[in-house]
Parts: structure tokens; sequence; C-alpha cells
């Protein structure tokens, strides 16, 4: 049997947004940017786009701008916001230790130009605290960023609560929101965020194409220099099929989302149930607060890297984190922040489930995940030295 269990990592594209790609490319070849009715035609098309993708977001389509995805959005949103920042000497930015890495390495970058960053710890469930991020927020603060859903344990973070009390205060406020669209409810109004950013390839749409939402006022500047595209804010001829196919995507995702959350959901609880009988094993992340899709734990005694191989040749496709630190042998950042030790961090393993997952898929999984656990174990010295009491077992 084939498992395709990396769904966080990207999706397989809908059929529906690979036709709607050929057609735009066949019928709207214009540059949208062209004053001819070819490019007329492009521009229409393109503007249909953003005021469709707006009004699932809850916004207005002048404030989104297409991109080539969530690590563009996101550098975009928090380099303009703490740039008018600095400009009023405000140099503080407020995020969390679990961001992803198109988050960290831009807060890194900022860093080094004498921003001051705060990364504001999790609990042992994954979740930031309103209460911590109230301690850190102040007069010198130019941008408070959490993101939505963690990408690697599935955490849903109260981007709410902290956004309301941010828009309270004034201070502008950015949310990575690209593993949560197409998952769950997301409404910009309602999250109270100046910047959103998503990804099309997160829920069935082409790699290479996002989208970034910046509330009407907040600051934006440019990433991308050389045209007048997407308002003089990103230069480049929009990429139109991709972003029509990751319209029609997003279209397909939310129309029958309160189904599609309530069986993926019962999907996921199934395979917990079934892997947390493996012994010395833990879930990461929240039980109850977490993306419908998201499966994430920790094996004591094994190692990650071993564990996706084997399963590879069982057919399972997962991964032990994010995609995007794939090769890094380093243990997940995440998984330190909500207090995982290195050993037991190297053993991680997340499943991501779609609307495609089948009750058979879960039952293969739990089958044949138990016996490649028990098989690395039964090889490992590290497993050895634990039942015979050399080293205390942690989980």
């Amino acid at each position: 049997m084939f498992v395709y269990a990396d769904n966080a990592a990207t999706t397989k594209i809908r059929p529906a947004a690979l036709k709607v790609y050929q057609e735009v490319s066949e019928k709207f070849f214009g540059n949208p940017s062209s004053l001819h009715s070819a490019g007329q035609r492009a521009k229409e098309e393109l503007e249909r786009c953003r005021q469709a993708v707006a009004n699932i977001l809850g916004c207005e389509a002048k404030e989104i701008y297409f991109t080539s995805g969530g690590s563009e959005s996101d550098n975009q949103a928090i380099e303009s916001a703490a740039r008018a920042g600095a400009r009023k000497g405000k140099r503080k930015i407020v995020s969390t230790a679990i961001e992803h890495h198109a988050v960290l390495h831009t807060l890194k970058k900022l860093e080094k130009e004498g921003f001051e960053v705060v990364l504001l710890p999790v609990g042992k469930n994954g979740i930031v605290s309103l209460d911590e991020a109230k301690k850190e927020i102040d007069e010198n603060t130019c941008l408070v960023s959490v993101m939505l859903a963690n990408n690697e344990i599935g955490t849903i973070q109260p981007v709410e609560e902290i956004g309301g009390y941010c828009r309270a205060l004034g201070v502008p406020f950015h949310t990575d929101a690209v593993q949560a669209v197409g998952h769950m409810p997301v409404n910009v109004k309602d999250l109270h965020c100046d910047y959103l950013a998503l990804s099309a390839h997160k829920f069935g749409g082409p790699r290479g194409v996002g989208a970034l939402y910046a509330r009407t006022g907040a600051p934006l500047s440019n990433l991308i220099e050389g045209g007048a595209q997407e308002r003089g804010k990103r230069a480049g001829t929009e990429n139109l099929p991709a972003i029509a196919a990751m319209t029609e995507a997003l279209q397909e995702s939310v129309k029958n989302l309160p189904e599609y959350m309530k069986r993926v959901s019962a999907l996921r609880d199934k395979l917990i149930g079934n892997l947390s009988k493996i012994e010395h094993c833990a879930l990461n992340g929240d039980s109850v607060r977490r993306l419908c899709g998201n499966v994430s734990f920790c094996f004591e005694g094994i190692e990650g890297e071993s564990l996706l191989l084997l399963l590879d040749d069982k057919g399972i496709c997962a991964s032990s984190g994010s995609a995007c630190t794939s090769g890094s042998l380093d243990p997940s950042h995440v998984l330190l922040a909500i207090g995982r030790v290195h050993d037991v961090a190297h053993g991680s393993l997340r499943l991501s489930l779609s609307e495609d997952t089948t009750e058979e898929e879960i039952d293969y999984m739990s089958e044949e995940i138990p016996k490649v656990v028990s098989y690395l174990r039964s090889i490992s010295p590290v497993w050895r030295d634990l039942q015979e009491g050399r080293r205390s077992f942690i989980l």
C-alpha cells in the first residue's frame, strides 16, 4: 500500500486547480500590465482571483498581494513593519520560539541590524500564553508575529486574543497562517491581524505561489524591485495561471470545510490513539487545540531519519518535522521548545493527513509504524541501555 502522509510539507494539486492552470495558461496568456485587449483580459482574471481570495479571508481585494509563497509573504510583512517601526524609533519585535524558519531567519537578520527580538516560550502543549505576550509588548514594540498553526506539531495558537491585544495598543500584528488556511476557518477581522501569509501548495494549489494580506494602512515596503505590479509593492509579471489555480484550490478547500475538519479529525484521533499504545512514546502538541490532520510523536530510543527511511520502504511517506529543514541533523527547534530533550527530539515522526486519507490507510499506518519502531529499537544500543537500566527512560 502507498500512503502519502506528508501533506504539511506539500499537498497534491487538486484536479480542478490543475485544470484551471491549463485553461488560464491558454485563455489568458497576455501580460496583465499590457494595455491591449489580451493584457486587459488577463488583468480582469487577475482581479477576479484577488477578489475571490479576499472574500474568503474577509478583507478587501486591495489588501491582497500575490507572492511566490509563504516565505516571501512572511519576509515582506516582517521587514515592512520593522523598517516602519525603526523610523519611529521602535526596534523591538516579539515572536515565539516555535515559528517557521521563514519568520525566525528574518528575525535573526533584523537582530544583526540592531533590532531587539524576543521569542516567547511555549508550554509543554506547544501553545504560547497571552500573559507572556503581554509582559513583552511595550511602547518600543514595532511588531508582534505569532503563527496561527504550527507546521510541526499542529498546535493552534491564541491568535485572536493576541491580535486583539495588539490592535488595542496600536501594535502591528503578523500571523503566518500557511498551515491553517484551507484547513480551518480563517478570517482576518476575527484574528485582528495587520498581515497574514498563505501558500497555495498547502491546500491543493500549485507550488511557488501564495498571497500576503496587508491591512489598509499597514506599512508595506518592497522586497522585489523592478516594476509596478501588485500596486507597486511586488515587482514581476504575475504568475496568473498559478494564481488562478490557487484561487480554485482555496475555494474548493473552504467549500465543505466543517465536514472536512470533522472527518479528518476523527481519522487523526484514531491514529493518535493507536500509536499511543507504543511504549515510551509521547504525542507532541496539545491533543485538542491542533490542526485536524496533524499527528506528531516522539519515540524514545530511535532515530527519526531511520524511521522515515524504513517507513518509506513500507510505502508510507512521512516527515520528522518541517520539510524546510529535513536535511538538517539538528533536532527540531519546536520540539526543544516544548521541552523534549535532544535524544528524544531526534526520534520524532510527523504524519499529516488530507481529505484523501482513508480508514484503510490509517489502519495500515497503525499496523506498520509500531513494527518499524520495534525493529529499530531491537538494533539500537541506546534502547538496550534503557532496557538494561544503564540509562533512565524519559518518556
